[in-house]
Parts: C-alpha cells; structure tokens; sequence
C-alpha cells in the first residue's frame, strides 16, 4: 500500500506563523466600515531581544524558525476603504467630528501620498515589513488631520522616527531603491515633532497626558525623559549642520535638557536605567562638540 505523505510534506513546508487574524473586527470610525486586525502572536522564540541602540530602538535578532520579525507592524492598523490609519486604541478613542471629516475628506490624497513612496502597498493580506511602512506612512499622514485633543503631534513624531527606522531596514533588505533617502527624511520629521511636542507642552498648547506609552519602541516605556532625550539626539545626528551658530545654540539647549535628566536620575530608582547610560553618552558627545567648537572660536580670534 502507498501512503499518501503530500498533506504532511505540505505541513512540514508551511511557514510557522507570526500573525493571526483577530476574531473581532474593528470599526473604522471615519468611513464605517468594518475590516480585520492582524495581531502578531506572543512567545515561541518570535522575539529574540538583541542590543539597544542610542535611539532607544531594540534589534530583534532572527530566529530559524521565525526568520526575522519587526514588532513594531503590527502597532498600527489602516481601514483598507478609507486608508485611516491609527495606532489601534485611536479607532475607538477618536470620536471628534471634525477630525473624522477632514480624515474622511482627505481619504484620496493620503493614498496618492503614499503611493508615491510604496506603490502597490497591500492592506488587505498579512503584512510584510513594505506593507507595514506604508501603513506607518499612512497613519503619519492621518494624525495631520486630528485635533490636537489626541496629541497628535506626539504621536508624528513618534511615528516618523518608526518610519525612519523601518525604511533603513528596507533599504538593507532592498537596497538602491532610495529608502536611505527615505529614512532620512523620516528622521528629520521626527525630529521637528518631537521638539514641537516639548515646546506644546511647556506652553500648554497641547497636552500629552493622553500617551499611556512613550516608547518610542514596543519592548518598553521610557516616559516623557525619554522624549526630552530624543530631542536632544536626534538634534545632535539629525540636526541641521549649515548654520555653525544655530546649531551650537541648539546644541547647548540639549546639553542642559540632558543634564536636569541626569539630577532627576541620580536620585530616583523608578528612573530606567539604559536611559541615563545612553543620556550620559549623549551628553558627553555634546560637551566634546562644544568643547571642539571653543577651541575654534579661539584659533580664529588669533
């Protein structure tokens, strides 16, 4: 007797799964329609934790089962009707009209935007690390319509900076397709709104007490410090370098930003701890550029 040995061969073959598809749809609150929400499943080696880099993004390391996962796709979600994207609370919690009209009104236009930088993006089937960028791109453009009652300024910023951080891992995966050119101009995005989001809240334009989580990644939160922290960085690597004097003022603003961290750290425990290791790194690049920028004011004066 020949036993059939396809179905299990074909079982063998099938990739593990990464995400499932919830039972329970969510409703989009702009164009009303229902759509699925991927979500990725927990534990079984998926996530392997490798280093922290100085923008407090966690490198998940490939497993050969998994190959490699990026956690951060699935944090946000896009109705495929009307290309609203949010982070998946903002489904439910956005209920201002006027948000939802302009979104509505500006459904089009989103789609026309992103195209231009992931033509053929796909909402409709399990998301890849393209897919999932677009969708970033999408939410970017979304939060640009809400009223500020959801701190959407926060969350461009944080969103830009995931942005920047998966079109530099689509330009490794897919090189000479101009995503460094992206990834660089999702920095200086993010940089714009991080810095906007501290001058909103120091001048009270703009409340951030609706953020339950300020990652800026998904494996933990480091709290408004750590905004003020990337501020200060992403002026540091990001920040323009054409204007000498500009640049040393901002610099020096992000230095003493940097410092108060520091007073706050050294006596609270609830502080964490990879934060002021990579504060105290930071500060000490930007004590040596201003340091080296004396030195030259000096020589010129002679």
């Amino acid at each position: 007797m020949v036993r059939n040995t396809s179905t299990k061969s074909t079982e063998a073959e099938k990739k593990p799964s990464i995400t499932y598809w919830a039972k329970e749809k969510v409703l989009c609150p702009v164009c009303n329609k229902e759509f699925q929400k991927e979500v990725m499943h927990q534990g079984g080696g998926r996530m392997i934790a490798g280093p922290l880099t100085d923008e407090l993004h966690r490198i998940f390391e490939p497993s050969k089962k998994f190959g490699r996962i990026y956690p951060l796709l699935y944090e946000v979600g896009c109705c495929p009707k009307c290309n609203t994207a949010f982070y998946w609370k903002d489904f439910t919690n956005i209920k201002d009209n006027g948000s939802l009209t302009r979104l509505f009104e500006d459904s089009d236009n989103r789609k026309k935007i992103v195209e231009n930088v992931f033509p053929y993006y796909n909402l409709r089937k399990e998301r890849t690390l393209y897919d999932g960028a677009a969708m970033y791109y999408l939410a970017l453009l979304s939060y640009e319509k809400v009223d500020i009652a959801y701190a959407p300024t926060f969350k461009r910023g944080q969103i830009s900076l995931r942005l920047a951080w998966l079109c530099r891992d689509l330009n490794i995966a897919c090189p000479k397709h101009n995503f460094d050119y992206m990834t660089q101009v999702f920095y200086r995005k993010a940089l714009f709104f991080y810095q906007q989001t501290l001058i909103n809240e120091m001048g009270r334009v703009e409340s951030i007490e609706t953020i339950s989580n300020f990652g800026p990644d998904v494996d933990k939160n480091y709290g408004y410090d750590g905004v003020k922290y990337l501020g200060g960085l992403l002026e540091y690597k990001y920040g323009q370098k054409e204007d000498r004097e500009l640049r040393l003022k901002k610099l020096d603003e992000a230095k003493r930003t940097i410092a108060r961290i520091f007073g706050l750290g050294k006596s609270s425990k609830e502080k964490p701890g990879p934060l002021l290791e990579q504060a105290r790194s930071l500060y000490d690049k930007l004590t040596k550029e201003l340091a080296a920028s004396n030195i030259l004011d000096l020589d010129d004066d002679e």
